[in-house]
């Protein structure tokens, strides 16, 4: 029997999971695309921590929101949604996307129109403009599945043999009959999901549209590609794609498929097939990422070393007339080899972009630690203190020159940090075009602001004089605007100017490297994706600075030598501090990780620290310990808990524990 009575045209349900910015701007372009239809729109969210369910209630109030208190997967959490739809058609639509004015429109006209079309997908291009592959492929056979692991449907995608996995011999400019529709953007008959099933719920995350899709023809409809409105899909933002939980995920819900629809023998082909490409895949990307991240520390090690030879060997024959013992070289000689390379990464020098002041500061600090040791050794096991600092000499200026030359080299993934401003261009009217622009400036990135590109070529630009003095042009010059000023990037408002037009400026400009980002009206942040496995650039007006990797490293670090100091002198501190024993508690919590001595300062309500004060350890103490008077107004405490995130470094801790020294024993 139906699910539900049909009483409504549409159901757009949204599955979210940590990616608030991203569905707040799915959302209004859901709701622009809702107008004149009859509809719903559901959103289930899978246990965010970044505000996303505080967001949908505050913005949205139209919205059905369902709020999942774990994450229960994507085919799961869209059947809860499916079951309490009422419409006669359903879409399954990931946040992670943008969908045009009249894209709903023309896909319900199509399906009245081509009754034997059981589902419909859409040409989805990603944030750079590019035509993404997997809006229409085929059935993953074994014989698909093997070119498609192998790389052959990569080498020929234009190929009938090689390339069905992605039907790159299908013009993606005309609508076509497919296997396999992508659940990021899947328009179902209701009658259809009745008659086959909801989305199998074995299937956690990938192949769940793959299955719904074979099922769907099994059932005797079709399903189709339909090219005549266009999506973008920032894919990559709800998971890596390039990681090994990627890899394992993805293959092994084709295994499940091939269990499930494929004979004994022709699943046994697919199940061997996949599980050698998981054990290939996760293998060499194990390796690839080893090899990344070692190569540069492994051959500074080895140039720090053999600098230390020769110069060993200098000295016993040329300044002094003595011979080091075989110790020397075989353990010490390596040990401050190794003690200036773990330095250089504690302060960040392999970090890129790469900051030649951080890897000199890396190997001075190493430098002092192997002082501090060398004083504490017996007569006999100190050898040169000369050669030390000789070595530090020689080991700072090999080091900056090895990163000179890579990055003169011009080596992917080792370029030194520069100063270099992206030059930006704004797509608006006068209002928002502003707006806009003061988000970008209080974000603090490194951005030239070269001028606006008007959406209203009628516009009275002279009564403004701000937005006058600094326009380009109109939205139709935007192509000229982008060559004569070098443009690097471009911002539309998504106030000014349809979702449509902007795709269509994305797909006329995508020859060039620009990049893109869309401002939602209304809203205090810009973003877009320029990679697959990028989570998406965001000028943000709250949080960003203290999760970096970075940042969160340093943090750590100063938490447990801070702690180790407290321990050490604790008998001391104990009498100093107010309560003795509630120290030694919080010195044993941040040691191991419970804790952090510097934390946000509580507040009542969720703000736009949400996520970030989840992501970070609980203070014993916070920002408003760090001021001479104490506050109470939750809108200050607010605004420095934003700057202390936003532009965090280990000072500002020190800082704070200096001025609330003797609150270290709080409970």
């Amino acid at each position: 029997m139906p699910l539900s009575a049909n009483s409504m045209k549409l159901s757009v349900i949204i599955v979210n999971y940590n990616v608030r910015h991203f569905l707040e701007q799915c959302l209004k372009s859901v709701v622009v695309a809702m107008e004149g239809l009859e509809g719903e729109i559901l959103v289930v969210d899978n246990n965010s921590v970044d505000g996303s369910v505080e967001m949908v209630k505050s913005n949205f109030p139209q919205v059905q929101l369902i709020p999942n208190k774990e994450n229960v997967g994507f085919s799961k959490a869209n059947n809860q949604a499916i079951r309490m739809s009422s419409g006669e058609f359903v879409l399954l639509l990931n946040p992670d996307t943008v969908v045009q004015e009249d894209t709903f429109e023309k896909c319900l006209k199509f399906l009245d129109e081509t009754p034997g079309a059981g589902a419909l997908g859409v040409q989805m291009i990603d944030g750079k403009g590019r035509f993404l592959p997997e809006s229409k492929r085929g059935l993953p056979t074994p014989e698909v599945a093997f070119y498609k692991i192998f790389g052959l449907s990569a080498l020929f995608p234009g190929s009938k043999k090689f390339g069905r996995y992605h039907l790159g011999y299908l013009s993606k400019d005309q609508n076509h009959e497919v296997d396999v529709l992508s659940g990021a953007f899947m328009m179902l008959r209701k009658l259809v999901l009745d008659k086959v099933g909801l989305l199998d719920e074995d299937y956690f995350m990938y192949g769940e549209d793959i299955d719904l899709s074979y099922r769907i023809i099994k059932g005797g409809y079709k399903n189709y590609y339909f090219s005549d409105t266009r999506i973008i899909h920032y894919k990559g933002e709800s998971t890596k794609k390039s990681s090994v939980n990627y890899v394992i995920v993805f293959y092994k819900a084709m295994v499940i498929f091939a269990r499930k629809h494929f004979s004994s023998k022709r699943a046994g082909l697919f199940s061997a097939l996949i599980n050698i490409a998981v054990f290939l895949r996760a293998t060499l990307a194990l390796m690839s990422r080893f090899v990344r991240k070692s190569i540069l520390p492994v051959t500074e090690g080895l140039l720090f070393f053999a600098g230390m030879y020769f110069l060993t060997q200098y000295w016993e024959s040329t300044v002094k007339e003595l011979n080091y013992p075989p110790l020397f070289m075989n353990l010490v000689v390596p040990v401050y080899v190794l003690v200036w390379v773990i330095s250089i990464y504690l302060s960040g020098g392999y970090d890129p972009p790469f900051r030649l002041l951080r890897i000199v500061r890396g190997i001075f600090s190493g430098t002092i630690m192997i002082l501090v040791v060398y004083a504490l050794l017996s007569e006999e096991y100190r050898f040169s203190r000369a050669l030390i600092l000789i070595g530090t000499i020689y080991s700072s200026v090999a080091s900056v020159s090895l990163r000179l030359l890579l990055d003169a080299a011009g080596v992917k993934g080792f370029r030194l940090a520069r100063k270099e401003k992206k030059k930006v261009v704004i797509v608006g009217g006068s209002e928002e075009g502003q707006r806009v622009l003061s988000i970008i400036q209080l974000s603090g990135q490194p951005v030239e602001f070269i001028g606006f590109a008007d959406t209203n070529s009628k516009n009275e630009v002279g009564n403004s004089g701000e937005f006058s003095k600094f326009r380009l042009g109109d939205v139709e010059s935007l192509n000229e605007i982008a060559e004569v000023y070098g443009i690097d990037e471009i911002i539309f408002c998504a106030k000014d100017i349809s979702s449509h037009d902007i795709i269509n400026q994305m797909l006329q400009l995508t020859e060039s490297a620009l990049e893109y980002k869309i401002a939602p009206p209304e809203s205090p942040f810009i973003i877009g994706s320029n990679f697959l496995d990028d989570r998406g650039d965001v000028y943000l007006m709250d949080v960003k600075s203290i999760t970096t990797a970075a940042n969160k490293r340093n943090k750590r670090l100063y938490d447990i030598m801070s702690s180790f100091f407290l321990l050490i002198t604790f008998p001391l501190m104990a009498i100093i501090i107010r309560s003795g024993l509630s120290l030694f508690r919080n010195i044993i919590r941040v040691l191991f990780g419970k804790y952090t001595w510097v934390g946000f300062a509580a507040m009542d309500d969720e703000t736009d620290l949400s996520h970030a004060t989840k992501t970070l350890k609980p203070g014993i103490l916070s920002p408003v310990d760090g001021l001479i008077h104490p506050v109470e107004d939750k809108f200050t405490i607010a605004r420095l808990n934003v700057l202390y995130a936003k532009d965090y470094h280990i000072e500002k801790d020190m800082k704070i524990m200096f001025r609330a020294f003797r609150e270290l024993g709080r409970h």
